[in-house]
């Protein structure tokens, strides 16, 4: 659900949310995801099952496989 405030109305939204997205950007190009997968997965997908996968051994590109 949308929240407007008063004083930034939407761009505030969209501020926080590209905020997020960068965040989670960040910790999949940590997890070893190339910034262009990374860019295209982080609003899809649930990196902590993700890095979950990949801490225990699993490559990038099969946790984002088993995890979609």
């Amino acid at each position: 659900m949308e929240q407007l405030d008063s004083a930034g109305g939407h761009e505030r939204i969209d501020r926080e949310d590209l905020r997020v997205h960068n965040w989670r950007v960040g910790q999949l190009t940590r997890l070893g995801f190339s910034r262009s997968l990374a860019e295209a997965a982080a609003d899809q997908v649930d990196w902590h099952q993700i890095a979950g996968l990949v801490h225990r051994g699993c490559p990038p590109w099969l946790a984002l496989r088993i995890v979609s």
